[in-house]
């Protein structure tokens, strides 16, 4: 007759340990699935170092399975670093901008709050101007980015202005470029506004003069900046434009001493330098002319003709007048 089979006796300390793991397991059924995303993303990466990026896509699409169940908080983060991941090969590794586009955006609807959806944001922004031309989908990216607060908020901000510009909203430009300044006082983009407020108002007709005093507020306030010799040239390009071409070539003379292009600098000089010798007449203000002892002078006054007879005023001679009157 066959016994009943003996169950090991486990010791007491190992018995207990299991059982509390197993416990353990049961109230937080989603430790298996944070570990095993975990260990797809990692996957993933290492697939992306060695130059896999459709494995890493594989990878990173068994890490959102496996978190496909969990609303955890670290599921979470674990659910936006894989979308991210994801989105990242396509656009930097396989150059698909429609996927890359797709997936950022899945990620921004799922994890509305993570670090990687505002970078998400601000990618998406970029691909949408170029490759969509998509200036205004850009715009309410960078916006919906911004109303977070972001530490590179003045960065974003003058990616607006500048959207702006290049969709020749120039006034709302403007309005941009100025908000910048001055909630970012402080900030390294506040040259950059500047120059870009003096650009969009240039463009704007009846704003020149508003423009050349936003050049030269650049010009005072940063006099180190790069920009600096750009805002001197556009200056001098307004005083050229309004007829005060003596004042547009002071200006460009200056630009020079730091122009990156000093060639498109000198080529506005000497064209102004022509128009002032075409458009002033030789005689006036030379002093070879004033001084030239050298040629006969116009007589001022022609002599005075001696007075006409009644006969010559009707056309007849001095000899008719006399034999018709006995003189």
């Amino acid at each position: 007759m066959r016994g009943h089979p003996v169950c090991p006796v486990l010791p007491r300390g190992v018995f207990v340990k299991r059982l509390v793991l197993a416990l353990v397991l049961a109230l937080v059924p989603g430790c298996r699935r944070e570990g095993g995303a975990t260990e797809h993303i990692q996957r993933a990466r290492d697939a992306i170092f060695e130059k896999r990026p459709d494995e890493a896509l594989v990878e990173y699409r068994k890490a959102l399975d496996a978190l496909r169940l969990d609303e955890t908080g670290q599921a979470q983060v674990l659910r936006a670093r894989a979308l991210k991941g994801a989105a990242d090969v396509y656009w930097l590794e396989l150059r698909k901008v429609k996927e890359a586009i797709s997936v950022y955006k899945e990620l921004i609807a799922q994890c509305p709050e993570s670090p990687e959806a505002l970078e998400a944001r601000v990618v998406v922004a970029e691909l949408l101007r170029m490759h969509y031309r998509d200036l205004r989908g850009a715009i309410d990216q960078l916006t919906a980015a911004l109303a977070r607060n972001p530490p590179q908020g003045a960065e974003l901000h003058y990616l607006v202005a500048k959207l702006y510009f290049e969709l020749g909203d120039y006034q709302q430009s403007v309005l941009e470029a100025r908000k910048l300044a001055e909630r970012f006082a402080t900030s390294g983009y506040v040259d950059d506004a500047l120059f870009l407020e003096g650009q969009a108002l240039q463009m704007m007709e009846g704003h020149r003069q508003e423009a050349s005093r936003t050049y030269a507020d650049l010009v005072a306030r940063f006099p180190e900046s790069e920009l600096t010799p750009h805002a001197t040239f556009e200056m001098g390009k307004l005083k050229a434009e309004a007829g005060e071409n003596e004042k547009a070539i002071e200006l460009w003379v200056e630009a020079l001493k730091a122009h990156p292009d000093p060639a498109t600098v000198q080529a506005s000089i000497a064209r102004v330098r022509r128009r002032i010798a075409a458009t002033t007449p030789d005689e006036i203000g030379s002093r070879r002319a004033a001084f030239d002892r050298g040629r006969p002078m116009a007589p001022l006054l022609a002599p005075p003709r001696p007075p006409r007879n009644s006969v010559e005023a009707v056309g007849g001679s001095a000899e008719e007048a006399a034999r018709d009157h006995g003189d």
